[in-house]
């Protein structure tokens, strides 16, 4: 297994502005490729396209938040705050026909955008078939409507929880389905596309060695296609690999040499082709869940998890987080409860300050629970607490 260059050798070079050629590319959605080969033309002569239908909030507040009136440095500029739209899921689901609340992308896009975000992440692209455009808009031509929609109120989509080939070797039918995914993704302008699950659920270390060159294989076609492949994981995947120590009947290792799961992901995987979300939450609860491991001399060593720093080291790998916030809990095996954003106890103004790069990273506000069976418009007022406690992060002073 190929043992990739340790990526923070460069990880403190400064991210690379949005070229006006890049902007344009984005805003006609199609790939670089083509872009390069097709449009020169056009770039050469191109300007950046006002945003129309954007509220006040979002014309007034365009820049990277370096600082503000109390005189603290802006953790999360305004343009990168976004969400994940699982968190406001019953909302894009709702029969429009039976509500006055927003329902559908369409409305949905319009209220994220009044209450100040600017990115959102998708968790596929299904909504209410009352909705304009029909319940299923994952196809070319939904793609362009959904586009159509995040440039009418000033939103840049930059993920999506979708398809990754499940088989491996591929199939035809399922190559071909994340060709059209790629496609798709091209075309609402996201530079990211990625899955909720982890890359194997296994805990052995040749299970990941065949995980990682599935990724490999489908990141490099991705990254012709100009898409990063990124993986989003729960705790699980920061648990120790089992790596050595006496075998199982089944002929598998026992025990650990103390590095999780994930970390030797990054090492033999392609960092020009392979990326990932943490979702922050999660990676608090594996720090709760997985403090110690078994060595391969039988002794319990202590191994308490850092998800800063693990990011520190690996930043440019990790281009989006899930920010989701939790209160601590004695009785659910996890250590936390998800609650709104902000509202918890996990430290995101020194996560935010330890990861740094904060015109890279892409923090998408999460809440597995904002929606309710009986408040239908509790999803989306969470959805605003979690803007503005997000907003307000600020670096302590010293």
């Amino acid at each position: 297994m190929t043992l990739y260059p340790d990526p923070s050798r460069t990880e403190n070079a400064a991210p690379a502005a949005d070229t006006p050629d890049e902007h344009l590319r984005r805003s006609l959605g199609v790939n670089r490729r083509r872009f390069l080969t097709t449009c020169t033309a056009v770039a050469a002569g191109a300007v950046a396209a006002p945003v129309f239908g954007a509220s006040p909030a979002l014309a007034q507040d365009r820049g990277d938040g370096h600082g503000d009136g109390h005189g603290g440095q802006v953790l999360v500029p305004p343009r990168k705050r976004g969400i994940i739209l699982y968190t406001v899921r019953d909302a894009t689901g709702r029969d429009p026909l039976a509500t006055d609340l927003p329902s559908g992308f369409r409305e949905v896009f319009r209220q994220l955008a009044r209450h100040g975000y600017r990115q959102v992440e998708f968790a596929g692209y299904r909504q209410h078939a009352n909705a304009p455009g029909g319940a299923d808009l994952e196809s070319v031509q939904g793609a362009r409507l959904l586009r159509s929609w995040l440039d009418e109120y000033g939103l840049r989509a930059r993920g999506n929880h979708g398809f990754i080939p499940p088989s491996w070797p591929l199939t035809t039918a399922d190559l071909d389905t994340f060709k059209r995914h790629l496609e798709i993704a091209n075309i609402i302008g996201m530079d990211h596309m990625g899955t909720g699950g982890d890359p194997t659920g296994s805990s052995y270390r040749a299970d990941w060695d065949v995980a990682a060159d599935k990724w490999n294989t489908l990141g490099e076609i991705a990254r012709r296609e100009g898409v990063k492949l990124y993986t989003h994981n729960h705790d699980s995947a920061y648990g120790f690999l089992l790596d050595g120590g006496p075998l199982d009947d089944q002929g598998r290792p026992t025990r650990s040499s103390g590095i999780r799961k994930l970390e030797y992901f990054l090492q033999v995987t392609d960092p020009r082709a392979v990326w990932l979300e943490m979702d922050v939450f999660w990676a608090h609860v594996a720090q709760y869940k997985f403090p110690t491991y078994t060595a391969h001399d039988g002794s319990t060593r202590e191994s308490v998890f850092d998800p800063a720093g693990l990011v520190a080291r690996n930043n440019r790998r990790y281009p989006l987080f899930h920010a989701k916030d939790g209160v601590v809990s004695t009785t659910n095996g996890m250590g936390y409860e998800m609650v709104p954003f902000g509202t918890g106890v996990i430290d995101y103004t020194a996560f935010f300050s330890r990861v740094g790069q904060r015109n890279y990273h892409n923090p998408m506000i999460e809440d597995d629970n904002a929606p309710s069976a009986t408040d239908p418009g509790q999803s989306l007022r969470e959805a605003k607490i979690g803007y503005d406690n997000l907003a307000a992060l600020r670096e302590r002073r010293h």
